[in-house]
């Protein structure tokens, strides 16, 4: 029902944005040329693989090839430079995700106002994180790790997949709303991190459930919780952090902006095509299978979904000490 419900509000959002004829002259001719959709991080992650699938949905719906262009670097922060400074136009687009509102806490300088220099134009996916844990760490539910950590404070390790990301600041989030201490050990990125996850030389993690949920999986971690306010359509066996820590919550959203000034009517049209992609149950089925879940809505919808993880994201990175220089 739920999912029935969801696709039901797409749908109405979608007829509620598609632009009648003749709105303008500048909609009228929009695309006649191919639209670049830069993505901020290396080929072969889930933001390339989620902004590919995005990229070919748009293109197929407006009719011109829509291209990815890879600007890892900087945990994303290359690329939204870049596409802060773009023509407004509607043939430069940014395909990004939390870090877009974590940055600017992180980094002493950033060079762009991630609010006023963006337009929030659709959130195409969220994805949750996962907590997992490993041979190392006894408890087999959320309600028995808080029990354990509290008996036990600073001795557990927890890993992330680097200091300031969002695996870090998902435990650090979770540890003042738990009202438990445990020890921070960052790794450069998931793939390290996981291996001492198995290896026992660490506890616990909440990461990218995409790299974990193989190995939950095959028996080799256990996998505790989803970080969604709700159980996720990806793993709805698995109980969300929220049923033991209410309020608890932190989706790495996927989407797409425009630099600031590109028209309302631009703006609309890429809005109502991707919620029209985001109808497909074969779409649906692929984003799941990834552990993502469709989300769409009206420009409106993601922009208070950026602008209240913005503050949120201000007061944890704050409160852990995390700092890039």
């Amino acid at each position: 029902m739920k999912q029935q419900m969801r696709i039901f509000t797409i749908s109405l959002t979608a007829c509620a944005l598609a632009l009648p004829p003749g709105v303008s002259a500048q909609t009228q001719k929009y695309p006649d040329r191919p639209i670049r959709l830069i993505v901020g991080f290396p080929p072969g992650g889930a933001a390339d693989i989620l902004g590919r699938i995005a990229a070919q949905k748009l293109g197929d719906d407006l009719g011109q090839q829509v291209v990815v262009d890879n600007r890892g670097g900087a945990g994303g922060l290359i690329a939204t430079e870049i596409a802060a400074k773009a023509n407004p136009d509607g043939y430069t687009l940014l395909f990004s995700s939390i870090p877009h509102v974590i940055n600017p806490h992180l980094y002493k300088k950033v060079n762009y106002d991630a609010l006023r220099d963006f337009v929030p134009v659709i959130q195409f996916v969220s994805v949750p994180l996962m907590m997992a844990s490993g041979s190392a760490l006894p408890a087999k539910s959320v309600k028995e790790l808080m029990a354990y950590a509290k008996s036990r404070p600073g001795q557990i390790n927890y890993g992330s997949a680097g200091s300031g990301s969002s695996s870090h600041l998902a435990v650090e989030l979770f540890k003042s709303m738990a009202g438990i201490d445990m020890a921070h050990i960052p790794y450069k990125g998931t793939g390290p991190l996981i291996t001492d996850l198995l290896g026992g030389q660490i506890g616990l993690t909440i990461a990218s459930a995409v790299p974990l949920s193989p190995q939950v999986k095959a028996g080799k971690l256990r996998g505790l919780a989803v970080t969604s306010p709700q159980r996720s359509a990806s793993f709805p066996d698995l109980p969300a952090i929220a049923e033991s820590v209410p309020r608890y919550e932190v989706v790495n959203w996927f989407g797409i902006f425009a630099p600031a000034g590109t028209s309302r009517a631009i703006v609309s049209r890429v809005n109502a095509e991707l919620n029209k992609a985001l109808l497909s149950p074969a779409l649906i089925k692929t984003l799941n299978a990834g552990g993502a879940d469709a989300a769409g809505g009206t420009p409106e919808d993601f922009t208070k979904v950026v602008r209240a993880d913005f503050a949120k994201w201000a007061k944890v990175v704050k409160d852990s000490g995390a700092r890039v220089d």
